[in-house]
């Protein structure tokens, strides 16, 4: 029983640890990129609102890997694109349309009535979505960008390891309190003997 504990323990331990890791990466990421964070060429957008659901949930977090070639895409395919300097968002492709050498794209999100108002330029997207999503990771990682947040992220891991030390040290002087006297005892018994 102790021995299946002590191996969750470290399981638990590991997991936290691996996670702190990823969150204090996605964060360095993306504060000097000075944008979304990017990991092996794939990109993690927030869902900010509801306009894709049931596909992916607000505050959800989606890969997105850009592509060499916008102008292949097909109806069906799921993109993220520029709607101003500043903002993107992520759509289905709901219709191609193709206008002499160019294509354009008609978009809608999954919960919309209507389709987006202006026809979509391969030039404006800027991603494709891969099909990875985590629920809910969002919500985290805005927090995390957040001045607070960063503090968090900076004081948190700081604070874990002196708790840690501090158990460490504890079952240390525990042991060796048992130690002592489990020696004193049989050193006692010698003499009497």
């Amino acid at each position: 029983m102790k021995m299946a504990r002590k191996i969750i323990s470290n399981v638990i331990t590991s997991l936290l640890f691996l996670t702190l890791l990823f969150m204090v990466f996605v964060v360095i990421s993306s504060k000097a990129s000075g944008g979304e964070p990017s990991f092996l060429g794939y990109q993690l957008k927030t869902v900010l609102s509801g306009s894709m659901e049931p596909t992916f949930q607000t505050g959800s977090v989606i890969s997105v890997k850009p592509q060499e070639d916008y102008t292949k895409l097909k109806e069906g395919d799921i993109v993220t694109f520029m709607i101003d300097e500043q903002n993107v968002v992520t759509h289905r492709i709901i219709n191609v349309v193709e206008k002499g050498e160019g294509v354009m794209y008609e978009t809608k999100g999954d919960n919309n009535k209507d389709p987006d108002g202006n026809l979509l330029l391969p030039d404006n997207i800027v991603a494709k979505y891969t099909g990875f999503t985590i629920p809910y990771l969002g919500y985290l990682i805005d927090f995390a960008k957040s001045q607070k947040g960063t503090a968090a992220l900076l004081i948190t891991p700081g604070l874990l390891l002196l708790l840690y030390s501090g158990v460490t040290i504890f079952k240390a002087i525990k042991e060796i309190e048992i130690t002592t006297k489990s020696s004193g005892r049989s050193d006692e018994t010698e003499k009497t003997a």
